[in-house]
């Protein structure tokens, strides 16, 4: 277990008690998933750390707890994030040089500019922002060319787990979910648009991420809609195939995360007809029994935790009041235990911030699930 993992460590374990402390200032439990933290070194390498690892994903924990006493610390860690970034960037921008695509690491979420781009809008460090989702225009807007036939720009070079493609992905594959895929992009570009923040080109980005969600919608062989979790040259190229069994209705990969990023898209060009797609689709998600009897445990990642929680961030901007009312009978489904004791994305840590957000009597304020891209 690594101690400074947001996703399957004790720096998810820290998230959960910081967001309770806020709630019950009662700092006795954060304090010592502080400590337990920081009683070993935090990486700062420039590959390896990331939102949910090394020093952006501590940074990310100290900030959402916004206690006096992490004020020196957070200022260290988050000098070296930003250095994280700049390195990050400078190196994908050599890449784009070269014409070559990008592997998974170097823009999504989990780990790479995507999840880092989010640390700093929680933050508020504008100036360096401004590079990522200038970065982020460029990788949504402008195509590559693969074995002879053009890709989107964000087309990873490599297979879905991020290692050198051999058989059908030998030519690399489009990612669809917001853990991975281009789904983190449009949905971070969205929320900074959301509070002001914007750059050359964002809305162009903002317009070929919806274009491209909604033409790759397909209807399901029971009549659902869903997006597929990925696609190999092949299959990208072949378009969309109506038919297709209902997905698992995950957070990382399936339709919740995929119609939240479409919906805060929608949102921000006031496309109606996409948000409608998008809320219509979580709604089956949350409904459809072929769909949710894929859902096998109650985390964050891919279970009931992340299902509800997505839902719930979704149904908060429906025009319709459907998705909301259907979620109070779901959420018990999410109080199980996980088979992983810590961790925000795979452990008990995420399920319990989950339940506790979902059932709290007041708001909480942290945005603690920035670190998702749902708000």
């Amino acid at each position: 277990m690594n101690h400074d993992d947001l996703g399957g460590g004790l720096t998810g374990n820290a998230l959960y008690e910081m967001v309770i402390a806020r709630g019950q200032s009662d700092w006795t439990a954060a304090h010592a998933a502080a400590k337990a933290i920081s009683s070993r070194p935090i990486t700062a390498h420039r590959t390896h750390a990331n939102l949910y690892r090394g020093a952006p994903a501590v940074a990310y924990v100290l900030h959402v707890a916004g206690h006096r006493a992490y004020t020196r610390s957070l200022a260290e860690l988050d000098a070296e994030t930003v250095a994280i970034v700049a390195d990050r960037l400078d190196a994908a921008h050599r890449r784009m040089a070269g014409g070559r695509p990008p592997r998974l690491r170097e823009y999504d979420l989990i780990s790479g500019l995507t999840g880092l781009g989010a640390y700093l809008l929680h933050r508020g460090h504008h100036n360096v922002l401004d590079r990522v989702l200038r970065y982020l225009v460029r990788l949504i807007t402008e195509p590559l060319t693969v074995d002879g036939h053009q890709v989107p720009g964000w087309w990873a070079a490599t297979d879905p787990r991020d290692a050198i493609g051999t058989g059908r992905f030998a030519h690399g594959h489009a990612n669809f979910g917001i853990a991975h895929g281009v789904t983190g992009p449009l949905a971070l570009l969205a929320l900074a648009r959301r509070v002001g923040h914007t750059v050359d080109g964002q809305d162009d980005a903002l317009a070929e991420g919806i274009a491209h969600l909604t033409s790759w919608a397909q209807p399901c062989d029971n009549g659902s809609i869903g997006w597929p979790e990925f696609l190999p040259l092949d299959a990208y190229r072949k378009g969309p195939e109506p038919g297709a069994a209902p997905g698992r209705p995950s957070w990382c990969y399936g339709a919740p995360g995929i119609a939240r990023a479409l919906q805060l898209a929608s949102l921000a060009l006031h496309d109606d007809a996409a948000r409608r797609l998008a809320e219509h689709t979580a709604f089956q998600a949350v409904t459809d029994s072929r769909q949710t009897c894929q859902i096998t445990d109650s985390s964050v990642c891919h279970g009931w935790a992340g299902l509800l929680l997505a839902a719930d961030r979704i149904a908060s901007d429906a025009a319709l009041p459907d998705l909301a009312h259907a979620l109070p009978a779901l959420l018990p489904r999410a109080r199980h235990r996980t088979t992983e004791s810590a961790g925000l994305l795979t452990g008990d840590a995420g399920v319990l911030l989950t339940v506790h957000t979902l059932t709290a009597t007041h708001p909480d304020d942290s945005r603690w699930e920035s670190c998702l891209l749902l708000n």
